[in-house]
């Protein structure tokens, strides 16, 4: 698997890093730079945006993320994906501000022409 193979859409689920584990749906857009750095954009629940940078190697992909909070906060995190195949990301996050106890948890599915997960 070559890092050109994760560029595309992908329909996502995730839950929290918290200890309810509260789900969320959403998209995943990743390109390539023109170093081959890894762009990856969220959008989480229809409203919130998401973008990072990342890397990839041996299957595990690699993102450090920001967003804007409410009131403006800016928030800061990684997550790491496990590429099961091209077209499946296992993945688990955490951010600076989120209950380091828990790790949130997301899955993303390739969005395949005129397909979406509901």
């Amino acid at each position: 698997m070559k890092i050109q193979d994760l560029i595309g859409d992908f329909q996502l689920i995730g839950s929290n890093q918290s200890e309810n584990e509260n789900t969320y749906k959403g998209t995943l857009s990743i390109t390539l730079d023109q170093t081959n750095r890894v762009i990856a954009k969220w959008l989480i629940n229809e409203s919130q945006e998401q973008f990072g940078i990342g890397f990839f190697k041996d299957r595990i992909l690699v993102i450090n993320f920001k967003y804007q909070g409410d009131e403006n906060n800016t928030f800061r995190g990684t997550v790491v994906y496990k590429c099961i195949d091209k077209d499946i990301l296992d993945g688990f996050w955490s951010e600076e501000y989120g209950n380091p106890l828990f790790l949130g948890k997301e899955r993303c599915f390739r969005i395949k022409e005129n397909e979406l997960i509901n």
